[in-house]
Formats: C-alpha cells, sequence, structure tokens
C-alpha cells in the first residue's frame, strides 16, 4: 500500500493560526496532520491518508484516485459574464491570436 500512497499529491505548509506545519493531501481535502517540522507533518498526513484507504477499502467504499495518474484531455468549459467575453474576444483580435490561445496563455 506504501506504494499507492506515494502517487498522491501532498503539501505541507505552516498555519499560523496553530503555530506548526500542517500536512496536506489533495485527494483527501478532510484530512489534515500538524506537526512542529514540516517532515513530521508530511510523515503524518502520508500515514493518515494510508490508515484511510484501508479504513476505506474495509468498508468497500471507493478510494480516490490518484490526481498524478489521472488522463486529462485539455478542454474545460468555463462561464463569465457577456462583457468579460466580448472584452477577451477583442484582446484576442487586437494580438492577432485565437481565443482559446490567449485565454491559454493567461492561465499559464
Amino acid at each position: 500500500m506504501d506504494r499507492a500512497i506515494d502517487r498522491y499529491t501532498y503539501r505541507v505548509t505552516w498555519s499560523e493560526d496553530d503555530q506548526e506545519h500542517v500536512g496536506l493531501c489533495v485527494e483527501f481535502p478532510s484530512l489534515s496532520w500538524l506537526e512542529k517540522t514540516p517532515e513530521k507533518a508530511l510523515k503524518g498526513i502520508r500515514a493518515l491518508v494510508r490508515d484511510c484507504i484501508k479504513d476505506l477499502q474495509e468498508e468497500n467504499q471507493p478510494v480516490p484516485d490518484p490526481i498524478a495518474t489521472k488522463v486529462f484531455s485539455g478542454k474545460f468549459m468555463v462561464r463569465v459574464p457577456p462583457d468579460i467575453h466580448r472584452s477577451l474576444v477583442m484582446q484576442a483580435a487586437e494580438s492577432g491570436v485565437s481565443l482559446n490561445r490567449l485565454i491559454s496563455s493567461k492561465l499559464h
């Protein structure tokens, strides 16, 4: 199972409120682990994810797929107010690029 938890997306950040480092896992947003050092926070969240996966499997519940192993098409739809849409179309035309290329460059 340790190899399985290696594929998840972890982050360690500082919690000003708790005055400790907090370990997080993107695929398990309800989980967190507080520790004095970033290394211990990472170790703690990984252990918590491992335990959570074990519990989910024992209860025949779905286990989240790691984001890193998912295949993405590169397409998604975004709704914006009409005036923003118009402004973006004008920017694209003035730049001599497609609306898609303009938006992609702004997201990068």
